[in-house]
């Protein structure tokens, strides 16, 4: 399934959600001006868990130090579809979590999930000298938040049915949960392998942090009732709609 939009409307606008999508594109252009090759920009930018872990950059000359490609692998894309599908699941659930938790918030948010899925993948392979980039490990964290936060949301995707594409509605909640499910099985058939490919460890990690830090993060629309649950403020009227126990 391919996601083209939802069907939650914002109160204010994205700046910030748009401005990591301006950053994202920015730093894309870079790679291709700033560097003797494409290539040299991911070795570069890109997260090496093995240099990372031993603060030793094994492919220099670099740009940044081992320990900053912990942020600058976020905004580095291996190509074009690379980065468009990126921002694509980013501006569609992304501006709703901002709008949830605010700007300042939602950049905090978003950092910390990038790098909780940084975590995920050097966890996972700590030796490992393949470079990791992209957004959609902090994208991941923010699929996350959205799961809680619009459990009853619906989203417009591009279904595959026998030989053809379909618009489909597809509850949220079943469309993030599917793609959860994907990754963590993404992640068990690739086990031990030593080559690229996708960091399916950086997805469920960066998924698994947006879930934790929602509650923290978006509390000015949460709750508590009489009986200890949560209630959750619906951002089109303000009203309690539905409670939630955690």
């Amino acid at each position: 399934m391919f996601p083209l939009k939802d069907d939650i409307p914002t109160r204010r606008r994205p700046v910030v959600t748009v401005a990591i999508l301006l950053a994202n594109v920015g730093v894309y252009l870079f790679q291709h001006v700033a560097f003797p090759s494409f290539q040299a920009s991911i070795f570069s930018l890109g997260l090496t868990p093995v240099e990372v872990v031993s603060g030793v950059d094994r492919w220099p000359p670099s740009l940044v130090p081992p320990a900053a490609t912990l942020f600058t692998s976020m905004f580095t894309h291996g190509s074009l579809a690379h980065i468009g599908s990126n921002m694509l699941f980013l501006w569609i659930f992304g501006n709703n979590v901002e709008d949830d938790m605010g700007p300042v918030k939602f950049l905090i948010f978003y950092l910390l999930c990038g790098l909780g899925a940084a975590g995920a993948q050097i966890a996972l392979g700590p030796g490992s000298d393949v470079p990791m980039v992209g957004a959609s490990g902090a994208i991941a964290g923010v699929l996350g938040a959205y799961l809680l936060l619009y459990p009853h949301a619906r989203v417009l995707a591009l279904v595959p049915i026998f030989f053809f594409l379909q618009l489909v509605w597809v509850p949220a909640v079943i469309f993030l949960a599917l793609w959860f499910v994907l990754q963590v099985l993404g992640g068990f058939a690739t086990a031990g392998a030593t080559g690229g490919g996708v960091a399916y460890a950086a997805h469920v990690g960066g998924f698994l942090v947006g879930v934790l830090l929602v509650r923290p993060f978006a509390g000015r629309i949460w709750r508590t009732d009489e009986e200890g649950g949560w209630r959750r403020m619906d951002p089109r009227s303000g009203a309690m709609w539905r409670r939630r126990r955690w």
